[in-house]
C-alpha cells in the first residue's frame, strides 16, 4: 500500500489488481458525541480486511448500492444501474425488469469492494438470488425474516422474537442464523436450494410470519402499517421479492458510528448488552474472524417439506 495526503491517492493492491482510493481522508462519517469519525480511507481498509468473510456473501449476486459522496452530512444515491465509468473488469449483471432491464454490480473480489469504497458506496444492499445458479435470479437461495422492533430501546423484544422463530424454523427442520442489521433489529436468514421462485418462497414466509403472529398475538404482528402494529414487534417479510434487496453481512451502516451489520452465534443472543449496533467499521472484523455461522448448512433447503410440516401444525 502506499498513501499520499489525505487529498490526494491512496493505492492498494488487491490480487493482481491495483485500485486508487481518491482523497482518503475525505470524512464519510463525521464525528459527533458517542459516535467516532471514520474516513473513505477507513472505510476502504475495512472492507479490504473482511473481504473473505463478506464476498461470499456477495458473488453472483446484484446489489443496490448506497452511495454518499460527501458522507452522511450529504445527499443519498441508491444506485442500481452499473455506471459506464466503472472499470470494464468489474462484473455486471443484467436482470429484466418491467418494460426492460437493469444492469447491476456484482461484487465478485477485493478490488470491486475497493472501488466501491472509492466511490463512497457505504452500503451494499444485496438480491436474496443469484445469477451464476440454476433458476437465476427468479429462484432465492436466501429466505430472510426481519426482525423490526417497536421501538429504538426494545433490543430485548428481538431477542424473544429471534428464539421464537428459530424454534418455529427448527420444527419445519429449516436451518437459520441470525444477524445484527446496523440498525433497530435482526434478520434471520434461511439458506434454501432455489428450487422454488420468489412468490412461492415469499408465500411460505408469510404462512411462517402468520402462524408465529397468532401462537403471540400480543408481541408479534404482521401488519406492515405503522399504525396498526401498536408496540408489538413486525415481523416483515417483505424482501422475499424479485428485485428486492437485503442488507449484506459485514456491510457498514450509513448511520453515526458506522455501524455494521453483523453475523451472529445463537448464544451470543444471551448477551443483555446486545444491539442491532453493537459492532461498528472499528471491531466487525474481529467477529467476522470468528465464523458465527459455521453451522450452518452448506447446503441450502427445499421448501416442500417444510411446507408440510407447516401445515401438519396449523391442523
Amino acid at each position: 500500500m502506499s498513501a499520499g495526503p489525505d487529498d490526494g491517492t491512496r493505492t492498494i493492491r488487491a490480487g493482481h489488481r491495483t485500485v486508487e482510493i481518491r482523497r482518503p481522508g475525505k470524512v464519510l462519517f463525521p464525528g459527533t458525541a458517542g459516535a467516532a469519525e471514520y474516513t473513505k480511507g477507513d472505510l476502504a481498509d475495512y472492507y479490504r480486511c473482511v473481504a473473505p468473510y463478506l464476498l461470499p456473501h456477495l458473488r453472483g449476486r446484484p446489489l443496490m448500492l448506497e452511495r454518499h459522496p460527501d458522507g452522511l452530512d450529504g445527499p443519498r444515491f441508491m444506485q442500481k444501474n452499473a455506471p459506464d465509468h466503472y472499470p470494464d473488469w468489474i462484473t455486471r449483471a443484467e436482470v429484466p425488469k418491467e418494460g426492460g432491464t437493469v444492469t447491476h454490480v456484482v461484487c465478485d473480489d477485493t478490488a470491486t469492494l475497493l472501488h466501491l469504497a472509492d466511490q463512497a458506496c457505504l452500503t451494499l444492499h444485496r438480491w436474496l438470488s443469484r445469477t451464476d445458479r440454476a433458476g437465476g435470479p427468479h429462484h432465492p437461495d436466501r429466505l430472510v425474516f426481519d426482525l423490526d422492533p417497536p421501538g429504538d430501546d426494545d433490543f430485548a423484544t428481538v431477542r424473544e422474537a429471534a428464539r421464537w422463530l428459530r424454534e418455529l424454523l427448527d420444527e419445519l427442520c429449516l436451518p437459520c442464523a441470525p444477524m445484527t442489521t446496523g440498525s433497530r433489529g435482526l434478520h434471520l436468514v434461511v439458506p434454501l436450494s432455489g428450487r422454488q421462485n420468489f412468490d412461492e418462497v415469499r408465500r411460505f414466509a408469510h404462512e411462517v410470519a402468520e402462524f408465529a403472529e397468532a401462537a403471540h398475538p400480543d408481541r408479534l404482528t404482521t401488519a406492515a402499517r405503522k399504525a396498526a402494529r401498536g408496540d408489538r414487534l413486525y415481523l416483515d417479510v417483505q424482501r422475499n421479492a424479485y428485485a428486492q434487496t437485503a442488507v449484506a453481512p459485514y456491510t457498514v451502516r450509513a448511520l453515526p458510528g458506522a455501524p455494521v451489520a453483523t453475523p451472529l452465534r445463537w448464544e451470543q443472543l444471551d448477551d443483555p448488552g446486545l444491539d442491532a449496533r453493537r459492532w461498528s467499521l472499528a471491531d466487525a472484523a474481529d467477529q467476522a474472524r470468528t465464523d458465527p455461522w459455521a453451522e450452518l448448512p452448506a447446503r441450502g433447503r427445499a421448501l416442500g417439506p417444510a411446507r408440510r410440516r407447516l401445515a401438519d401444525l396449523r391442523g
